[in-house]
């Protein structure tokens, strides 16, 4: 970031005087996203300094062009380059082709779809029996007994690591509000997630990880000399960990929270559980699981008419994005048949898109179409509650009543 606000060349941007880490705008940032679309393609966020996008073309324009805006200064609002930060940079995450390139394909190979299509049985056996369970109860919870039971069940015998749910749900908490401002939340979030650092650190070491699994690939990827340096292998386990978990477990919560809001579209899944896959894509376009993500400039640039200086902090914000009327047509509303995968920002796009996504569409698919054979409905039993994170937006609590078909 820059150090005043006197740093930044305003160059006739509008302000936004709008804290987008306000709590209340964390929990329900609507109100926030349609005021920076509308203010102009960018606009200057005077409180932290730092530039914002919510157009779709504008945010596509930031994460496509990694030339001009380059991910090496950290996707949070801090420049990791500079002295405080103390995160561990993700190496691919927080990279730019051809360093990233040459991390990301070897990755890639470990979560390929045909790596993920020898997963699949595995995600459908385990998400019929969960959903044989919830049917003997009712009510329930659609986070803590759905979207978490479910993830923390196939996961981590996918990624090769166990990962007890306070363990994990700490570290996730503490990992996503390092990439916001050292406030109450960031606080809060490392305090809690300190008895669990050690585990955390150990478990993504070779020692900690199962044989046959991704990490244990990982590992055996390194040995063999495909990593351009070495210790690339735990850094990566940790971001498969820190980012495969929590971010589909809140895809999965905003698919049931939307499905029980839209009951004309549970019935077209209940129809044809096929079109669960649908159901998570339009999800994540409404809510999609990452509040904003951070670019900064690698010199003195344009971006639609705005002059930005080196080292500026531009912040995709993929909600307003998604909800874009220049980009998608009734926008607000939730149709599964719009079919918005490729054409929303919940996965990301360009070099960075998500490197798990194959992973993550494959447990919802399982997950919501096992629902969708047996359930008749979903209905609120309760107001969803959300959880505020300076990077992540998560449901907290969903309380959902299942109507047995």
């Amino acid at each position: 970031m820059a150090d005043t606000a006197a740093d930044i060349d305003r160059n006739e941007a509008p302000v936004l005087d709008i804290d987008p880490y306000d709590i209340e705008v964390l929990r329900s940032p609507y109100e926030f996203q349609e005021k920076l679309r509308e203010a102009g393609p960018i606009a200057l966020i005077p409180k932290y300094n730092v530039y914002a996008v919510g157009r779709h073309h504008e945010c596509e324009t930031v994460l496509k062009e990694f030339d001009k805006f380059t991910a090496k200064g950290g996707i949070g609002i801090q420049d990791i380059r500079k002295p405080g930060d103390f995160r561990v940079p993700n190496r691919m995450l927080e990279n730019d082709p051809p360093d990233h390139t040459s991390i990301r394909n070897v990755v890639m190979k470990y979560l390929s779809p045909i790596a993920i299509r020898k997963m699949k049985q595995k995600f459908d056996e385990r998400a019929a029996t969960l959903a044989d369970e919830l049917m003997e109860r009712g009510e329930i919870d659609g986070v803590e007994d759905i979207a978490e039971t479910y993830i923390l069940d196939v996961f981590p015998e996918a990624v090769g690591i166990d990962l007890p749910r306070p363990n994990i749900l700490a570290i996730g908490e503490m990992r996503f509000n390092q990439s916001g401002p050292q406030n109450a939340l960031y606080h809060a979030a490392m305090e809690k997630a300190q008895p669990y650092l050690g585990w955390f650190e150990s478990s993504c070491q070779r020692e900690g990880v199962r044989p046959g699994s991704i990490a244990d690939d990982l590992f055996a990827a390194e040995d063999r000399g495909e990593f351009p340096e070495p210790g690339l292998a735990s850094n990566m386990t940790r971001s498969l960990v820190g980012g495969g978990a929590d971010s589909t477990m809140a895809g999965i919560g905003h698919s049931l929270c939307k499905l029980a809001e839209n009951p004309d579209q549970y019935d077209l899944i209940h129809a044809d559980p096929k079109k669960a896959g649908l159901a998570f894509e339009e999800a994540l376009r409404l809510e999609p699981s990452f509040h904003v993500s951070y670019r900064t400039t690698s010199g003195e640039m344009e971006l639609s008419g705005v002059r930005l200086r080196p080292d500026t902090k531009v912040g995709v914000f993929f909600g307003a994005a998604n909800r874009d009327p220049r980009k998608f047509e009734d926008p607000d509303a939730f149709r599964i048949e719009r079919r918005s995968a490729g054409t929303h920002l919940g996965f990301g796009v360009g070099a960075h898109i998500c490197i798990g996504q194959m992973i993550a569409r494959a447990e919802a698919a399982s997950i919501l179409s096992a629902l969708a054979e047996r359930v008749k409905r979903i209905e609120l039993a309760g107001p969803p509650v959300y959880k505020p994170i300076n990077q992540m937006r998560m449901l907290e609590k969903l309380p959902l009543r299942l109507i047995a078909a």
